[in-house]
């Protein structure tokens, strides 16, 4: 990985984290949709990072998150969970002997594969977030419902920043 792409890694980490804390934190609409733009930083870390290191930067992005949000390791769990669901779902979609794109950005792999793979990430990450920050399957329904209306907001402000930022490549 050459270091401009590690100096954007480092900046993106920054700017989502103080959008997600400064801007986000207090947005919900009626206690049931909360976005989660931070999960893009860790949506986009590029492809040949090593699971440990990404295990690690996800680790960190959530344990920085918990201190804001004060929610005791919540964040941190669900971020750990998103890199577990990266790393399988590249594993299966990609080619393991090389990566022609240096990032999984929508303008590199498709609006399809985009979706597909943000979807998924962002669905391990607001089932972990959700049923962690409940604890009590009393209220499975709620959460569910929940964790539904964030997976929307979150996805449809993920794309959006997607489609604004990132040129479509072409093919």
């Amino acid at each position: 990985m050459n270091s401009k792409l590690v100096l954007i890694n480092i900046v993106r980490w920054f700017v989502l984290l103080l959008i997600q804390i400064l801007l986000l934190r207090s947005l919900s609409f009626y206690n049931m949709a909360t976005p989660f733009v931070y999960i893009l930083f860790l949506l986009l870390i590029p492809f040949g990072t090593p699971n440990l290191l990404l295990y690690l930067i996800a680790f960190v992005t959530g344990l920085t998150l918990d201190a804001f949000y004060d929610t005791l390791g919540v964040h941190t769990a669900a971020c750990v969970t998103l890199a577990f669901v990266r790393i399988l779902f590249i594993s299966i979609t990609m080619n393991r002997d090389g990566f022609d794109e240096p990032e999984p950005t929508l303008g590199n792999m498709g609006f399809k594969w985009f979706i597909i793979y943000a979807f998924l990430c962002t669905l391990s990450h607001h089932l972990v977030l959700f049923f962690l920050e409940t604890f009590n399957l009393a209220e499975f329904s709620y959460t569910l419902l929940r964790c539904f209306f964030s997976i929307i907001f979150t996805l449809f402000t993920v794309v959006l920043i997607e489609f604004i930022f990132y040129n479509r490549k072409m093919r």
